[in-house]
């Protein structure tokens, strides 16, 4: 089933990063809530408050010192676990690593070779809450690019609610992924999936399903994005 509004899906992402950091002391872990106008800031601070009991060292890294101090003046009583990237960098170069759960909120493809850095030093568990590090590459050169492709292999999904074009996908872990259809009353499971699947794999999953007609399944798609958003 998928979650009804913002706070259900909150919900659900806390208990599925938990079981992703019960399952060990180290990992990288995606959460994804890919919705537009989605207030990200604050659900990141509401999800380092909501897992500050397991994991009371945890750390929220924002991209820039703009964002940190945002961050800061909203959750007074968190700003010292609130940093920036490079904050998070000098800390490790100076302690020679870091231990514990960081939370990295949103960075951008200009913020990989941070993240890239920050991670290697990290010892302990990292949580990407809509990442975006991947690059159309231009400019950059075979090796660099496949240095990169390796690093963003090696992430796993904790959580992930994906609006598509005709439906939605769903993976809280230790789960398994789940495509749903977009329809008229609402949303159907269609099937289970091992990995991610792509655009194609989902076509094909879709394929022989019955459709309603493109304008019912908008209406319904704008319907539980808003519902989200709120």
């Amino acid at each position: 089933m998928l979650p009804p509004d913002l706070r259900s899906a909150e919900a659900e992402a806390l208990a599925a990063i938990q079981s992703a950091l019960a399952a060990g002391a180290k990992g990288l872990w995606s959460v994804e809530l890919r919705f537009e106008g989605l207030r990200l800031l604050p659900l990141a601070l509401r999800l380092q408050a909501g897992l500050s009991s397991g994991a009371p060292s945890l750390r929220l890294l924002c991209a820039d010192a703009g964002a940190t101090a945002l961050a800061q003046r909203d959750a007074p009583d968190f700003a010292t676990r609130i940093a920036s990237l490079r904050d998070q960098m000098r800390l490790q170069q100076a302690d020679g690593g870091s231990e514990g759960v960081l939370l990295l909120v949103a960075p951008s493809p200009a913020d990989y070779e941070e993240v890239e850095q920050v991670c290697a030093l990290h010892r302990g568990v990292v949580l990407l809450l809509n990442g975006n590090l991947e690059d159309a590459a231009i400019g950059i050169g075979s090796v660099a690019r496949e240095r990169r492709k390796g690093f963003l292999s090696g992430w796993q999904s904790a959580y992930a609610l994906i609006p598509t074009g005709d439906g939605a996908l769903r993976r809280a872990c230790p789960g398994m992924w789940e495509l749903y259809r977009c329809d008229a009353d609402g949303y159907r499971f269609v099937c289970n999936f091992d990995q991610k699947p792509d655009m194609e794999q989902r076509a094909l999953a879709m394929a022989g399903e019955a459709g309603l007609g493109l304008g019912a399944n908008l209406k319904v798609m704008d319907a539980f994005i808003e519902g989200l958003r709120n």
